[in-house]
């Protein structure tokens, strides 16, 4: 049976031969400590010992471990070489260079995207040590990992959907259980034990997964649940919840309206600020396609919301997902200096993202919406049931 790591190999000998560079290489020590976010899709598991992860364009793929590493990768199968070594790799791995003659080679480094800056300085600084003398080249594999990232595999994009339909089971928990009296914190325990009775662990850190906002007290953002922020009717709950499936994520947001017993529509601010942040995200997805910059896809989802009257939302419209919420690569942003170069970036088939934004309705609470979707060369694929309206739970 292939592994995604032999899928992600496979996959990076062709964008290397796409890009036209003649080696990536991923150089990691005591990955326990400090792990290259490269790691998990072409090894899988942790090494001790200082160890290099070749990748050459034609089809050479070769893993320099300490000894005691050998068999583990022996065992994942998707090394043609696998060399093991007892006091030092530097010997090691000028010889294995020497024998595939790169003349440049893609390290892990990057300015712009944290999961393509798994090389620490320290680590940089031994591998120029070792090459010293020798012709290799060094440069950032930034590209090769955000395409590599950003363009899932079958196997892949099956796990990133079995991940968001489990966690519509729980959004459907969800609507069954609220009523007023209840905290954030009382929602996000029920929600943490659907996560355990799952069988799966929150996408992001516990202490703010799920991120819920009760009420117009409670601030939407990053923060974690309140024990202080209580349901009340006619009111608004919205809540930011994702898990880890098979090593794959999901990251959705949805919103309920609780409408008491003597109200017969839902009020108007809350359907006007609903429709501008779907209309919003209706103009977002109308633009991305393969091919798109991640600006013009951010542009089209800000021109809709700045133009209904809101102030400019500080964050980007939408991120990759796969084995992490935040998987790196090309962003659905807008030009600012904090996302370097990642919202000039082409989108590509088989890329997934967020579409998400809110806004604040006063008196009200939160109305703010994440759908997961999937590029695609026929157009995009809402991974998730996409929210249309306010769940409206009667009170």
């Amino acid at each position: 049976m292939t592994s995604i790591q032999q899928e992600k190999l496979q996959q990076a000998v062709e964008i290397l031969n796409q890009m036209g560079i003649d080696a990536w290489m991923t150089f990691v020590r005591e990955t326990s400590h400090n792990a290259d976010p490269a790691l998990p899709l072409i090894l899988g598991f942790d090494v001790t010992w200082q160890s290099a992860f070749i990748v050459t364009r034609d089809g050479h793929k070769v893993a320099i471990v300490g000894r005691y590493d050998v068999e583990n990768v022996e065992r994942m199968g998707g090394y043609d070489r696998v060399i093991g070594y007892d006091q030092g790799i530097q010997d090691a791995l000028v010889q294995t260079l020497d024998q595939l003659r790169p003349r440049q080679i893609a390290v892990n480094y990057s300015e712009s995207d944290s999961a393509a800056d798994g090389l620490s300085h320290g680590m940089y600084l031994r591998l120029v040590k070792m090459l010293n003398s020798t012709p290799y080249e060094l440069t950032s594999a930034e590209g090769i990992l955000s395409t590599l990232r950003g363009r899932k595999s079958i196997t892949e994009i099956e796990r990133v959907k079995a991940a968001i339909a489990l966690t519509e089971q729980v959004v459907e928990g969800i609507t069954a259980i609220l009523r007023p009296g209840l905290s954030e914190v009382d929602i996000a325990q029920y929600i943490h034990a659907e996560f355990k009775r799952h069988g799966v662990r929150p996408a992001w850190e516990p202490e703010y997964c799920p991120i819920v906002n009760c009420g117009p007290d409670s601030t939407l953002g990053h923060g974690g649940p309140s024990a202080k922020n209580i349901i009340q009717a006619g009111q608004l709950v919205h809540i930011d919840l994702g898990v880890v499936l098979d090593d794959y994520v999901s990251d959705i947001q949805r919103v309920w309206y609780l409408q008491p017993s003597d109200e017969a529509a839902i009020p108007e601010p809350v359907l006007h600020g609903f429709e501008v942040v779907n209309n919003a995200i209706s103009a977002a997805a109308d633009v991305l396609r393969v091919g798109a910059i991640g600006w013009h896809v951010d542009q089209a989802a800000r021109d809709v919301y700045t133009a209904a009257g809101y102030t400019e939302y500080q964050h980007a419209t939408g991120h990759q997902v796969g084995r992490t919420v935040h998987d790196g690569g090309s962003l659905l942003g807008p030009r600012w200096d904090r996302y370097g170069n990642s919202p000039d970036m082409m989108v590509e088939a088989n890329n997934i993202f967020t579409l998400e934004l809110g806004v604040e309705v006063p008196g009200y609470g939160a109305v703010s919406l994440e759908e997961d979707v999937l590029v695609t060369e026929h157009g995009l694929e809402w991974l998730s049931q996409r929210q249309t309206a306010p769940i409206v739970v009667k009170v």
